[in-house]
């Protein structure tokens, strides 16, 4: 299930986004950039911001199976145009569409405000992100510059069906 993330959900989201990072960080980022208590709670805090910010200036959505978190998205919308700035999936629930719907859900948002394209910077050693999204549509531009160790990825997004 597909749902608008509440406040309490805090703690699950961050602990979430710690195990997903974790994943692909290792072996090739120092443990304390994505790890630990102090990672845990600038995590913390910027998915307190992403929830108060929620609404007019973006959205986070939350994945659950059986009352326990699997996944969250969040993204901003400002000027005709989408930023996914997070989704993450927990690694024990990876490869059930948990990450397809919250694209889907987050897809719908942007389509409702009226974005016509979206962006996002995923890790570059993310390989399994990256084909991920490119199975979405996603596409890099090739004229762009990276973003440090992040390749962006711009999807154009299309008017919602029906109108």
């Amino acid at each position: 299930m597909i749902r608008t993330a509440r406040p309490q959900d805090l703690d699950a989201i961050a602990a979430l986004h710690t195990r997903a990072r974790a994943t692909y960080y290792q072996g090739r980022v120092p443990q304390e950039v994505y790890g630990g208590e102090a990672e845990l709670a600038r995590c913390r805090e910027g998915w307190a911001r992403a929830l108060v910010r929620a609404g007019a200036e973006g959205g986070v959505f939350c994945a659950e199976q059986d009352g326990v978190l699997t996944g969250v998205a969040a993204f901003r919308t400002a000027d005709g145009e989408s930023t996914l700035t997070q989704l993450h999936v927990d690694p024990d629930h990876w490869r059930r569409g948990t990450g397809a719907a919250l694209h889907a859900a987050c897809l719908d948002a942007w389509r409702r405000a009226g974005a016509a394209r979206a962006r996002l910077e995923v890790y570059e050693h993310n390989l399994r992100a990256q084909s991920f999204y490119a199975a979405l549509g996603w596409r890099p531009e090739p004229e762009a510059a990276r973003s440090g160790s992040h390749v962006t990825l711009w999807l154009r997004v299309g008017a919602v069906s029906g109108e």
